[in-house]
Parts: structure tokens; C-alpha cells; sequence
């Protein structure tokens, strides 16, 4: 029998999810396939190149016939740091605003809070980091621009060297609605589900699992990202929460209604869980 494909960003905020997949318990039993833009992984699994994919939460109101996967997510109760608008003038008094294509959730996010919070009315361009981890092309000719991932902590640490304002975007949404932010979420193709219950404890199991290695993984991206190890885990544990529970559920349907009505998607899909037994906790 075939392994279900599994597809994921492989940066940090995730890392703790894909951990079982990629090289712990679950490796043998599922395929994973990895990249570091979500908005790919979104792409593999529209085209039906996987079963499952941890996708930005905006694709899940755009790609049909999909549920989420129960409990487990990528959100921020308060500040996130790895999703930021580096800004060299006030936001008010942006023109010009380019926008990280590789999350279509953080560049709708964008474009709701200058709408809602930061005022004025930019023009948006679509700009992809550069492959070297330096990432500063992002700011070229730009008023503002959105980072995320790895390469949005990187910048975040060097702003005072760059001239540069960080605005966490994940503090912004928690100002505008006092709601915490999901980021990410499983979602799985409807078609390719057998056993809702076994492949939601499967996800649920590899998300504790992930969690346990915490100090491991922030050992790793210390040593990829030329951080110090102490300021990854401080990410891991307090930036980070990788719970879909009620409260991250009422802060993503409120994300979803605000797309909506700024017609940034077409209709508002209410949210389908693959399996509806009670809400677990990491």
C-alpha cells in the first residue's frame, strides 16, 4: 500500500510538527515531502501531489474539498516574531508595501490590518527573498515589507543595524482583536481519508512528539541560523503555539470573515474537521 504524502514548510515554526514525519516515529509509516514556502505545499496538494499538507489557513477558504486535522495547528497567542512588516516609515504613511510570496495567509493578514489598523492605502508587490538567507532584498525600494520564517527572525534581530521598524503582525492582530492568530493547519484531501480517527492521533501524536524535542531542534536552527540556541527555544516555548483549540479556532473565523468581507476570498467556507470528537490538548 501506497504511504500517504505529506507536505510541509520546513522552517522553525513548524519544525516541531514535522519532526516525527521527517526522521521520528511516524518517518516509515507516512512520505514526507518538504519545502520552505507553505504556499507550495499548498500548491502540491490543490494539484493532488500529496494527501496532506500543513497549508497556509487563508488556502483552506481556496481549495476545494478539504477538512483540517483536529487539535494541532501553527498560531500565536501574542507575539510571533517569525511573521513581521519590517517598515522604514510609519505605516500610515506607506505607499509602497512588498509582500513575501511564500504565505498567502500573512500577505491577507497584511492587507486586513492596513485596512483596519495601520490606515493608508499602499500599493502591494509580491517579492521573493533572496536564496542566501540575507534577505535584505525584501527592503529594496520598498516603504515596508512582509517577512516571514526564519529569514523574518533574522531581520527582526539586525533591524537597528538596518534602519528599520518590526511590526509583529501576530501583536497587531491581538491589538485589533484581541484574538490570538493561526497561522497554519492540517488540512487533508477528503477523498483520502480512511480513518478519521487513527490518522487524527497519528498528527496529534507526532505534535507531542515534536514538542518533546524542543531543545534539540532549537540546537539545530541555532546552528542554521547563526542564532543563539537559548533565543530559539525562547521562540519555540513563547511565540509559538501549536494548539487548534476554541480560542485559536474563534481567532481564525474571525481571520476568515474579515478576508471576506475585504473580498480578499470569494466565500467563507465554515471550518470541517476531519474527525469532531473533543478538542485535545498538546
Amino acid at each position: 500500500m501506497r504511504r500517504m504524502r505529506i507536505s510541509a514548510s520546513t522552517y522553525l515554526n513548524s519544525a516541531p510538527l514535522v519532526y516525527s514525519f521527517d526522521r521520528g516515529s511516524l518517518k516509515d509509516k507516512y512520505q514526507f515531502i518538504g519545502d520552505e514556502a507553505p504556499s507550495r505545499c499548498a500548491e502540491l496538494l490543490a494539484q493532488g501531489s500529496c494527501e496532506i499538507a500543513l497549508i497556509p489557513a487563508i488556502e483552506y477558504q481556496r481549495i476545494p474539498g478539504l477538512k483540517v486535522i483536529p487539535d494541532v495547528a501553527v498560531a500565536s497567542r501574542n507575539r510571533v516574531r517569525s511573521v513581521i512588516l519590517a517598515a522604514r516609515v510609519p505605516l500610515s504613511e506607506a505607499r509602497r508595501v512588498v509582500l513575501d510570496s511564500s504565505s498567502r495567509t500573512s500577505q491577507a493578514l497584511v492587507r486586513i490590518l492596513f485596512k483596519r489598523r495601520f490606515g493608508g492605502e499602499p500599493s502591494f508587490q509580491e517579492r521573493t527573498p533572496d536564496a542566501d538567507l540575507s534577505f535584505e532584498n525584501m527592503l529594496d525600494g520598498c516603504d515596508a515589507a512582509l517577512v516571514i520564517g526564519d529569514p523574518a527572525i533574522r531581520i527582526g534581530a539586525a533591524a537597528d543595524r538596518l534602519g528599520i521598524k518590526i511590526h509583529d503582525l501576530a501583536e497587531e492582530w491581538k491589538g485589533l482583536t484581541g484574538m490570538p492568530f493561526v497561522f497554519a493547519v492540517w488540512a487533508v484531501r477528503e477523498e483520502a481519508i480512511e480513518d478519521a480517527g487513527a490518522l487524527s492521533q497519528d498528527f496529534l501524536s507526532a505534535a507531542r512528539e515534536g514538542v518533546g524535542r524542543l531543545d534539540q531542534l532549537a540546537m539545530e536552527y541555532a546552528e542554521q541560523l547563526k542564532m543563539e540556541p537559548q533565543d530559539m527555544l525562547g521562540y519555540l516555548r513563547d511565540n509559538v503555539n501549536y494548539e487548534l483549540d476554541a480560542t485559536n479556532i474563534a481567532g481564525l473565523e474571525q481571520y476568515f470573515r474579515y478576508a471576506y468581507e475585504d473580498g480578499l476570498i470569494r466565500e467563507m467556507r465554515k471550518l470541517r474537521f476531519m474527525a469532531e470528537e473533543a478538542v485535545a490538548t498538546i
